[in-house]
């Protein structure tokens, strides 16, 4: 299921990830960008960020953007396997935000909740 163009206009969204130690849910505010109805985050500390490992531990996630919530599926992007769609996330993060650094993470949403 893809996500409403409007929906990617948005300056940030909030991502839930299950803690991978506590099993809690865990909520932060990120900017993100869009791109074939897929939503991209980028990790400024890559893989020592923790909601980057939690979601290494458990993909799925939960994603709200201007009130929409969806449940979603989140993968970390392989720099060697998946660099179009990296450079591509990079890219467009630098496009709406003049920054796009970072590991890219994929989030592939589901139905509204």
């Amino acid at each position: 299921m893809t996500v409403p163009d409007r929906l990617g206009q948005a300056p940030y969204l909030y991502l839930t990830t299950t803690g991978r130690k506590t099993g809690l849910p865990r909520e932060i505010e990120i900017w993100f960008v869009s791109h074939g109805g897929r939503l991209y985050v980028l990790a400024e500390r890559f893989h020592s960020a923790q909601w980057v490992r939690n979601i290494a531990r458990n993909p799925r996630v939960r994603v709200r953007v201007e009130g929409e919530e969806r449940e979603a599926v989140a993968a970390i992007l392989d720099p060697a396997r998946d660099a179009e769609e990296w450079r591509t996330a990079q890219r467009l993060a630098r496009d709406k935000y003049g920054w796009g650094e970072g590991l890219p993470v994929r989030i592939t949403p589901g139905r509204p909740l």
